[in-house]
């Protein structure tokens, strides 16, 4: 499918968001707002589809566990049942706080504008990024999108730079953590399996732990992140659990810890059958974690279209809630047509444009195979949870990379400790500086000056190639203008985004006007 077709398809999806907007809206006063935010919501949908969606299945790709094909209809099927099944039925409509509703002075248009403007803004950017190749933050678009149409609607002392503060902490918390997480778990399976002289006896002992644990983390996570809406009828057909209109962090650990059993008794016997008659190579050991990583991909994108789809429909159920109530509300009831143009805008989006950053995710800034997906897909679940406990500010687009990063530079750590077993050019290299070295403090006691300047002269050479080659093998782990480019695109997401929601809005007020 060329571009061309690609932008007719997502064109047409906009015109059927807009349209069901003017047959609810009909002919009120400002309705074509309404229409308006409909395209932009549509747009945005599409863009988080495009881009954020990256995260869950790139690792997969990367590793050959999915084909893209595979990937796209496992992301599509679960981020839209996320969106539809267990996706909120109210978001707050001025996000995370940022802004006080005061700011709009009771005006429920100068709110219209904003919104409409922090939407398109948010989704322009995102575009832009994806076709740039950065997977950047959806929330953090939205947010400057927010932000900008906040401050050129009421100015900036209505903004919570508090709250401000917590989103630039995440733009180094998230990464960092989700690094350390998955560097955490790469080092284990590598000590523990790969490093072992009998690599299948290892195997058959830590691999069941290890997707035992995935599963514990992964069911603590979709519990905690995606169950919220469901959860009051999760509790009346398992009477056995608490009565709450939430699920805690011990209901969700129990259950996890549930799975993980029940993962660990099951599994157990299946790795030591499958394991029969392997020889012990990694890709051999590789294979046993591609079911895990292909449930993982799955449940990823169901918790993400049960969580972030707000990204895209709250402004727009914001919208719709202040020309509906002619008022500016805090909170806003999602209508399911609203909710259905969030999760079916992702996949359309993720269908369309996903691959450009599927790729980029899963094979353009580290190589990587089923064990290190695995291990950055553990980082994923985990450092959301224990983010979310200790009340850290965190976002997903950001751990995920983040544990690539950390995947990569682990490899590139253990490999300079190993540098002369895994690299034979590197090995070759210093040994011929050995030779250098043995061959000048032969000459120390001789008179032999000019050859000595030489063979100084030449082991200074030879350390410098030396270098040369090993920052060359380093890049090929991580690519550094990849890690350059990415986290500038983080930095400048917020502001960008701001700026061009300020510029929108005025647009939008004089239109309006």
């Amino acid at each position: 499918m060329n571009n061309t077709m690609r932008i007719i398809l997502g064109a047409g999806f906009a015109v059927v968001a807009a349209w069901y907007a003017q047959s609810i809206i009909g002919d009120s006063v400002h309705g074509e707002f309404l229409v308006l935010s409909a395209v932009f919501g549509a747009y945005m949908a599409m863009n988080i589809g495009a881009n954020d969606v990256a995260n869950n299945v790139g690792p997969a790709v990367g590793s050959g566990a999915l084909s893209i094909g595979g990937a796209i209809v496992i992301a599509a099927v679960f981020e839209t049942a996320g969106a539809l099944i267990a996706g909120g039925d109210v978001v707050g409509t001025i996000k995370d706080g940022i802004i006080s509703p005061d700011a709009f002075g009771g005006d429920s248009m100068l709110f219209v504008y904003a919104m409409s403007a922090a939407l398109l803004a948010a989704a322009l950017w995102l575009n832009l990024a994806t076709w740039l190749r950065a997977p950047v933050s959806t929330t953090h678009a939205i947010v400057g999108g927010v932000l900008g149409g906040g401050i050129a609607a009421g100015g900036i002392s209505i903004v919570s730079w508090g709250t401000m503060g917590e989103i630039v902490a995440s733009w180094i918390i998230s990464p960092v953590m989700g690094g350390i997480i998955a560097a955490i778990f790469l080092y284990v399976i590598k000590s523990q399996i790969i490093y072992q002289k009998n690599t299948l006896e290892a195997a058959k002992k830590m691999v069941p732990v290890l997707v035992a644990i995935m599963a514990a983390a992964f069911t603590t996570y979709l519990v905690l992140k995606g169950f919220n809406k469901v959860w009051p009828n999760i509790v009346e057909v398992l009477s056995f659990l608490p009565q709450s209109d939430k699920p805690s962090i011990l209901v969700a650990s129990f259950l996890g810890g549930l799975v993980a059993l029940l993962t660990y008794m099951m599994l157990k016997p299946k790795i030591a059958q499958k394991v029969i008659g392997m020889e012990g190579r990694r890709a051999e050991i590789n294979l046993l974690f591609t079911v895990p990583l292909i449930f993982s991909a799955a449940l990823l994108s169901f918790a993400h279209g049960a969580n972030d789809v707000a990204n895209a429909v709250g402004p727009l159920a914001a919208v719709y809630d202040a020309l509906t109530n002619a008022a500016v509300s805090e909170k806003a009831a999602i209508p399911l047509w609203v909710m259905v143009v969030g999760g079916v805008g992702i996949s359309v989006g993720l269908i369309l444009f996903g691959p450009r950053l599927i790729k980029t995710v899963g094979s353009e800034i580290t190589e990587l195979d089923q064990i290190r997906a695995f291990s950055i897909m553990m980082a994923a679940a985990i450092t959301v949870i224990l983010a979310s406990q200790l009340g850290l500010p965190v976002s997903s687009t950001h751990i995920a990379v983040g544990a690539i990063f950390g995947v990569g530079f682990l490899r590139e750590w253990l490999d300079s400790k190993n540098m002369e077993k895994n690299h034979e050019v590197f090995h070759a290299e210093m040994t011929k500086l050995t030779s250098l070295k043995a061959a000048l403090s032969a000459l120390q006691s001789t008179d032999e000056y000019k050859r000595k300047y030489e063979l100084l002269e030449e082991i200074k050479a030879q350390k410098k190639e030396i270098k040369v080659i090993k920052r060359s093998l380093q890049e090929n782990h991580v690519k550094r203008e990849m890690v350059v480019k990415i986290i500038a695109a983080w930095v400048i997401t917020v502001p960008i985004a701001a700026g061009l929601a300020g510029s929108i809005f005025m647009v939008l007020k004089e239109i309006g006007l």
